[in-house]
C-alpha cells in the first residue's frame, strides 16, 4: 500500500492530477485508513500509468474511461476515431501556423492580396496610418458584406488612385482630418470634391451588396471614421 505522493512519483504525475482523475471518475478513490491517509494498491498504479499514457497520447480525458473499458474490437475502433480527430487537430494547427507565418505581412493576413497591395500603395503615397487602418478595416467589413464584389471595388479604387486629381483630393481629405472645422480651406476642398464626383461615375456604386447591414456598418461605424473637420466637410459637400 502506498500514499498518493508515492503513487504520483511512481507514475510521473502530480498529486493534483491524481485528484483530478478521481473527480473525473477515471481512477477510483480509495478509502482512508485509520491514520486518515488514502492508500493505493498496485492495481491503482497500473491504472494510473494507463491513464497517463493515454492522456499523453492526446486521448481526451472524457474518452479515456471508454477506451480503458472497451473490448479489443471496440478499443481498435476508439483508437482509430481518436487518431482521426488528432489528425484533424494537427491540420487545424498547421493552418494556424500558416496564418501566424503571414503576420509579418501585416494587412495581408486580413484582406485580399489586391487590397493589401492597395494599402501598400497608399503608404508609398504618404497617406497617414490612421487613414490606412480606416481603409483596411472598411475592406475587412466589405469582404464580409459582399466578397464576390470586392475585386470589382478594389480594382476601381486602385484605378482611381492613378488619377492625379483624385489622388490629390484623397491626400487633402486625409490631411483635413486634423484641421479645425473653421479652417478656410474646407469650403474649397468641398467644392473641388463635389465637382470631381459630378464629372466621374462609379461603375460599382450600382452593384447590389450581398449584406447591406454589414455594408452600412463599414461606412458608418468605424473608429476614427470622423472628425470635426470631416463632419464640416461632409456638410459643405451636401450644401
Amino acid at each position: 500500500m502506498i500514499t498518493i505522493g508515492q503513487l504520483a512519483d511512481y507514475a510521473g504525475v502530480t498529486t493534483k492530477a491524481i485528484r483530478h482523475y478521481h473527480e473525473r471518475g477515471l481512477l477510483p478513490e480509495p478509502d482512508r485508513d485509520s491514520s486518515g491517509y488514502r492508500r493505493y494498491t498496485a492495481k491503482d498504479a497500473i491504472d494510473l500509468v494507463k491513464i497517463r499514457t493515454l492522456a499523453n497520447a492526446g486521448v481526451p480525458l472524457a474518452r479515456i474511461k471508454d477506451v480503458l473499458d472497451a473490448g479489443p474490437d471496440a478499443l481498435t475502433a476508439a483508437i482509430a476515431e481518436i487518431d482521426h480527430n488528432l489528425q484533424d487537430r494537427i491540420e487545424q494547427l498547421r493552418r494556424t501556423r500558416d496564418q501566424l507565418a503571414q503576420l509579418h505581412g501585416g494587412d495581408r493576413l486580413f484582406v485580399t492580396p489586391e487590397v493589401a497591395d492597395h494599402l501598400d500603395e497608399l503608404r508609398e503615397l504618404g497617406v497617414s496610418e490612421r487613414q490606412i487602418h480606416l481603409e483596411r478595416d472598411g475592406w475587412i467589413l466589405m469582404q464580409t458584406a459582399s466578397p464576390e464584389d470586392v475585386r470589382v471595388w478594389i480594382a476601381e479604387r486602385r484605378e482611381l488612385m492613378t488619377d492625379p486629381e483624385f489622388r490629390a483630393l484623397y491626400l487633402e481629405h486625409d490631411a483635413a482630418y486634423d484641421w479645425s472645422p473653421d479652417d478656410p480651406r474646407l469650403p474649397a476642398l468641398a467644392e473641388r470634391t463635389r465637382d470631381w464626383f459630378t464629372r466621374h461615375h462609379s461603375r460599382s456604386e450600382t452593384r447590389p451588396v450581398h449584406n447591406p447591414t454589414i455594408a452600412r456598418l463599414a461606412a458608418q461605424s468605424q473608429p476614427g471614421a470622423s472628425s470635426p473637420a470631416w463632419d464640416r466637410l461632409g456638410q459643405l459637400m451636401k450644401d
